[in-house]
């Protein structure tokens, strides 16, 4: 079979300037992996579109770090490939494992995370990766790039700033969707460069929130923008995070809490997921407190560190009281505000703070659990206080395996015991996996 991407092969091409080569194995960033002999020793190359036990020919693109192949034909196929859904998905970024069947495709995930904390020394178990469905995805990052003629509007080629037209994406929610059109419209009324306007479409339950950034709007438009918003059906329109117009407050819930978010503001991206995540927090904290002792004075406290708007916070408040901190103040501003407004909550205090240069230290972590979900980068510094604390119980959530592994580390060497890791699959057919796991001190 032949393989199409955005880049077109000459056709004319001696056959001499191809590689046929053997795909061993899916390497961390979806790509997958040959490994052969050449004149200078072996050489490792990475494959997008290719998969483990494929024979492809392949053409070279790129030179030193930034080489990789490119497949021109799949010789050998594997049982595993299947038919990509989606007409973009040979261009498009967003999605690098949509031709892998489901089975194998989860349990690589599940590997990705063995893998990371081997790294590290760790062989955790691992439970099986929770999957979620397509058409799932609430909260999306969209650009919009001017071209001659219609804006292109969708998410950007693999390894490329051009935008890659999604108007049928399978991963976005229908109302997502269904607003790429509206986008281009607004698009018009905004000055900005060579590689787009960058939309954050958030599907809530009384419409799309949208903000937008590296982009501008010159004061004598606003009052268009604000009228187009309107039209465009948009419960709320921003620019660089400024509410241009708000028809309606944009509601979103964790649990059963409402939340009115900051606009372009971090969520969970797909529901789905979320609730897997929270599941998994929720038993922890109720296992911990079950176990607090008797003898204990106060209520007990739990700690939401990197809380967001309240993602964790506001459901475990129905429970017990909680402490949330978050460098962000306008996230903060929303958990607050849902949790005074909310009715049956236990106490909830929040705390601006950056937590990468100023940690909680050992003192202040007197909590009876902590809940961490930090960025991609981990929080190391916020884990080796944690490590030295008496906190009975962390929840840690992560979107990265390898600095989950890392800080986790931490603990570990410190004496605390590691229990299951499970993976939950947030982004359909990318390389990208969460995990959560839960530490114990020990007696």
């Amino acid at each position: 079979m032949t393989f199409e991407d955005d880049t077109p092969v000459n056709a004319s091409a001696p056959r001499d300037d191809r590689l046929t080569v053997a795909i061993s194995d899916i390497a961390h960033k979806g790509d997958g992996l040959a490994v052969f002999e050449t004149e200078a020793g072996e050489k490792k190359l990475f494959v997008g579109g290719a998969l483990p036990g494929e024979t492809v020919s392949i053409v070279i693109d790129g030179e030193g770090p930034s080489e990789r192949g490119r497949v021109v034909e799949v010789l050998t196929p594997s049982p595993d490939r299947v038919e990509p859904a989606c007409p973009a998905f040979a261009a498009c970024g967003g999605c690098s494992l949509q031709h892998w069947d489901q089975t194998p495709y989860l349990a690589w995930k599940r590997a990705q995370v063995r893998a990371a904390f081997a790294d590290r020394g760790l062989e955790p178990e691992v439970a099986e990766t929770i999957a979620t469905g397509p058409a799932s995805r609430r909260r999306a990052v969209i650009a919009v790039q001017r071209r001659t003629g219609a804006p292109a509007v969708g998410f950007r080629a693999r390894l490329s700033h051009d935008v890659v037209d999604a108007s049928a994406c399978l991963v976005v929610s229908p109302r997502i969707r269904a607003a790429m059109p509206k986008l281009a419209k607004m698009s018009h009324l905004l000055t900005f460069g060579a590689k787009g306007a960058v939309f954050t479409v958030i599907d809530t339950e009384t419409g799309l929130d949208v903000s937008v950034a590296d982009a501008t709007l010159a004061p004598e438009r606003r009052q268009q923008a604000i009228a187009l918003a309107l039209e465009l059906g948009f419960a709320r329109f921003a620019l660089e995070r400024e509410i241009v117009v708000e028809a309606t407050p944009p509601v979103v819930r964790f649990g059963a809490i409402p939340v009115m978010p900051q606009p372009g503001a971090f969520l969970q991206a797909v529901p789905e997921a979320e609730e897997a995540m929270a599941k998994l927090v929720e038993k922890a904290i109720d296992e911990a407190l079950a176990t607090r002792p008797k003898r204990a004075k106060g209520p007990a406290r739990v700690a939401d560190l990197f809380a967001g708007c309240g993602t964790f916070a506001l459901r475990l408040a129905r429970k017990v009281q909680v402490h949330a901190v978050e460098s962000e103040r306008s996230a903060l501003e929303s958990l607050s505000f849902a949790a005074r407004h909310a009715q049956g909550l236990k106490p909830v205090t929040v705390e601006v703070r950056d937590l990468y240069r100023r940690p909680l230290m050992g003192k202040e972590l007197a909590f009876d659990a902590v809940v961490i979900d930090p960025p991609r980068d981990g929080a190391a510094p916020q884990f080796k206080e944690l490590a030295k604390s008496s906190v009975p119980v962390i929840v840690a959530v992560s979107c990265n395996p390898a600095t989950l592994a890392r800080d986790a580390r931490y603990l570990i060497d410190a004496g605390w015991t590691m229990g299951e890791v499970t993976p939950i699959d947030q982004f359909l057919w990318t390389h990208h996996v969460e995990a959560v796991v839960v530490f114990t001190r020990k007696a």
